[in-house]
């Protein structure tokens, strides 16, 4: 095991006893200097297991001897797709030229867009986290790299049971479902971006504190824009009135913060320019879905002739985000959840909700908290490991990316 660019280690057996003894075999090859056991040998009924990432033999072996591995569950698996304010500089940059199926679907479609969208997320040094905050930047990398994560985890063989976007991440989750070719989702994209940027300027805010909480603070524009968590909802209209909005909130004892996003998303103030984009999406051919979407704007898996609708893909960014809703609706049934985006905003929301706390539930996430080239590519290897550990990808080709 060469020292330098993380690698997966895998081990398994029948029972504990038989995954020790491998884990022990796994050990005495990484000190020796050579390749462990390939999992791809591994049986049908070898369904304990454990998966560690290092970056040295020694780190590799500690981590063994120290990690217990975990009985398969083969819980059903679901894409989590993050929308504006996921997005970080460089996310997933680390992942670019060193994973051939993420590169290939990020070019494809970020040459579809401005040439500073590529050249903000690649600049090194990184700009300001301010230059990722414009709609304009942040929706064509979000979209992009989305689809592309999702993309690889589909290569690795896995089979995810549904996908649920959070705002822009939905029309991502759409795409990968096949509603929209990804070039006609591109364009779609591009040309929502333009109407919205020249729509009412706002923001969002999020708050601590549930819906009922605010509802005596809405009008003038502001309206709920998300339900979050039991006690995370955000806001959204125009600057001023949001702005007032705060103020009220803090001398109430309220948590409030802007959220990294100029436009007032999921609010009525943005719906004139939303109606505006219905032609383009009827124009374009729309497809029942090939994996199972489920809407935060409905809580509900979408009906094929939903998914076809496009007065609902146009009018989506204007729409509240029932998200905290719409996973109590899915983990009424024990689910995996796979965080596809950076910064992991959406595991943090997950992990909020009782049935993850319990263990019933979990979630993993592919990219991690902070940006960092080899942190993406351990982060990805780390997830990969913990999903075949679960029984959700198979067995062959799991030792390596």
């Amino acid at each position: 095991m060469t020292t330098g660019e993380p690698r997966l280690v895998c081990w398994w057996g029948a029972d504990e006893r038989a995954a020790a003894r491998m884990a022990e075999r796994v050990v005495a090859a990484l000190a020796a200097g050579t390749d462990p056991p390939d999992p791809s040998v591994a049986g049908p009924g070898d369904l304990v297991r454990g998966a560690v990432v290092a970056a040295d033999a020694a780190t590799a072996a500690a981590r063994v001897s120290a990690v217990r591995p975990v009985r398969a569950r083969d819980r059903p698996v679901v894409l989590l797709l993050p929308g504006q304010g996921a997005q970080q500089p460089r996310m997933a940059a680390g992942l670019y030229r060193h994973e051939p199926m993420f590169t290939r679907h990020v070019d494809e479609l970020l040459d579809r867009f401005d040439d500073r969208v590529r050249a903000a997320w690649l600049a090194d040094p990184a700009p300001g986290p301010a230059v990722f905050d414009d709609l304009a930047i942040a929706q064509p990398l979000l979209f992009a790299i989305g689809h592309a994560l999702a993309r690889v985890v589909l290569g690795w063989g896995l089979r995810p049971a549904e996908l649920l976007g959070y705002s822009v991440g939905e029309f991502v989750a759409a795409t990968v479902a096949g509603v929209f070719a990804p070039a006609t989702a591109a364009e779609l994209l591009r040309e929502r971006v333009e109407r919205l940027g020249e729509a009412t300027p706002g923001g969002m805010l999020a708050v601590l504190a549930p819906p009922d909480a605010v509802a005596d603070l809405l009008g003038g524009g502001v309206a709920v824009g998300a339900v979050n968590a039991p006690r995370q909802t955000i806001l959204a209209g125009p600057d001023g009135p949001l702005d007032a909005v705060a103020a009220r909130l803090r001398e109430r004892g309220i948590t409030c913060r802007r959220v990294r996003a100029r436009q007032p998303f999921h609010s009525p103030v943005i719906a004139p320019a939303c109606a505006a984009s219905i032609p383009a999406v009827a124009a374009v051919p729309l497809s029942a879905p090939v994996i199972p979407v489920r809407s935060a704007y409905t809580t509900r898996v979408l009906r094929p002739d939903e998914a076809r609708d496009p007065v609902f893909w146009a009018m989506q960014p204007a729409e509240p985000v029932l998200f905290h809703p719409t996973l109590d609706t899915l983990l009424a049934r024990d689910h995996l959840l796979l965080d596809i985006g950076p910064g992991q905003s959406l595991t943090s929301l997950a992990a909020l909700h009782p049935a993850v706390r319990s263990g019933a539930s979990g979630v993993v996430p592919l990219q991690p908290a902070a940006a960092s080239p080899v942190d993406d590519r351990a982060a990805l290897l780390a997830a990969k490991g913990r999903l075949w550990a679960e029984g959700s990808l198979p067995l062959h080709g799991s030792r390596s990316i």
